[in-house]
């Protein structure tokens, strides 16, 4: 029979080393439980028939309490340091949910993610971790103690999974939503990237001619002193400023765009903001279809974890970003929890889901299969979320280049109108 090496965290917080004869990984796990031992890793040795069936006495094999630093290898000098970008934490999240699928300890587990980490940060933080669950703290609570590399709603699906005994599976759907998230926002900032760099371009132009090709023309203008246009005066009286007062005025812009930011992640300022945001005739809409997809996607893997309906709903409205239509959602959480349907319950959020979804959502509920129809809502609203974010950037080049040939014209309009009346001072 094998003989299997183990190392253990004891329920008084030791760490306990030992020797145990098991038919095969499975069995060896079931006796190190049974002695009230959570396995940190386990090795097969080699078979043995001398051996006495069962685990030795731990108090033969103990070892002094160690830090759970000590229990991986320190990172090697050429690894260098880095962010822990969304790729890597999904990376991380599908590899943790393989291993722990394959029968592997989740302190184990944690020691083999350390090795294959991507950079040193990566692999600090997943030593923090590593330590804290081998201290005996759940899982989900280590993760929460780190809110910049795992958010709110990837800690509370964790969490549902530790309590409902599918970890693998769970993680497994929170890689597959970060995959598909990653992707979506790819998609977003694709569309986007064309008409900013057309924005900043604009921008570059009228710098270079309010700056170096304005003040040019202003000097002939003022040796022949010829009366300047309205539009030229004004032309001129923006390039003086900006030649003249340009430091202050990108001090002033810089210090106003910090506070502005500062209110607009403060939650009043946040309130407005995603309040207007939701109000603007063509961005309104997309936003709401892109909450509401996440909303459906992120409760169809919970339910389809095996998550109960209000611990779905609970972690599900976490993910959809708009604190207004969050508070929309938790109102009809409410009355889910009084016993109602959740499609009639969630009939007041109309802004964030249309009647036919609310009937999708209501005969998806009778019929048992909540789960797989809100994953299918979700793929349906994110195709054809993709669709008008591709016609609305359609729509906004032109619009841009409209814009951008309106203000240069303006400056060369304003510019050119003079030249034309200087005939008159020269006779």
């Amino acid at each position: 029979m094998p003989v299997f090496q183990y190392r253990a965290l004891r329920s008084d917080g030791a760490v306990t080393e030992g020797e145990i004869d098991a038919g095969g990984r499975p069995e060896a796990f079931r006796q190190m439980e049974s002695q009230g031992l959570r396995p940190i890793s386990l090795r097969e040795r080699g078979g043995s028939a001398a051996k006495p069936s069962g685990a030795r006495p731990a108090a033969a094999r103990n070892t002094k309490p160690q830090t759970p630093a000590a229990a991986s290898p320190p990172p090697p000098a050429a690894m260098k340091r880095g962010r822990i970008t969304s790729r890597i934490l999904e990376n991380f999240t599908r590899l943790l949910s393989s291993l722990l699928a394959a029968g592997v300890p989740l302190s184990r587990a944690m020691v083999i993610l350390q090795k294959e980490a991507a950079n040193e940060t990566a692999r600090t933080q997943w030593r923090e971790v590593h330590g804290l669950v081998v201290d005996g703290v759940p899982l989900a609570e280590a993760m929460a103690r780190s809110p910049d590399t795992f958010p709110r709603v990837y800690v509370a699906m964790v969490e549902a999974g530790e309590t409902g005994g599918f970890l693998d599976v769970v993680l497994a759907q929170i890689a597959d939503f970060q995959s598909r998230e990653r992707e979506m926002r790819g998609k977003v900032m694709t569309a986007l990237l064309y008409p900013i760099i057309l924005l900043a371009l604009a921008l570059a132009v009228l710098v270079f001619l309010l700056v170096f090709f304005i003040p040019r023309f202003q000097g002939i203008f003022a040796g022949f002193g010829a009366k300047l246009p309205l539009l030229t005066q004004i032309i001129v009286g923006v390039s003086d400023a900006l030649r003249g007062y340009g430091f202050i005025i990108v001090l002033v812009l810089a210090l106003g765009g910090y506070f502005v930011r500062t209110w607009f992640i403060s939650p009043a300022g946040r309130r407005v903001w995603e309040a207007s945001v939701l109000r603007l005739p063509t961005i309104g809409p997309l936003v709401a279809q892109y909450a509401m997809a996440r909303f459906c996607r992120m409760l169809g893997t919970l339910l389809g974890a095996g998550v109960p309906l209000i611990n779905g709903l609970q972690v599900a409205r976490r993910s959809i970003g708009n604190q207004i239509l969050v508070d929309a959602v938790t109102q009809s959480i409410e009355r889910v929890k009084e016993g109602k349907a959740l499609g009639p319950s969630l009939g007041d959020c109309r802004q964030l889901f249309p009647g036919s979804v609310l009937e999708m959502v209501a005969v998806a509920e009778e019929s048992g299969r909540l789960d797989q129809e809100l994953v299918r809502i979700a793929n349906v609203t994110e195709s054809d979320l993709d669709r008008q974010l591709r016609t609305a950037v359609a729509l906004a080049e032109p619009l841009l280049l409209f814009l951008i040939a309106a203000f240069i014209g303006t400056i060369f309009v304003g510019m050119v109108i003079p030249i034309f009346t200087l005939q008159d001072y020269i006779k």
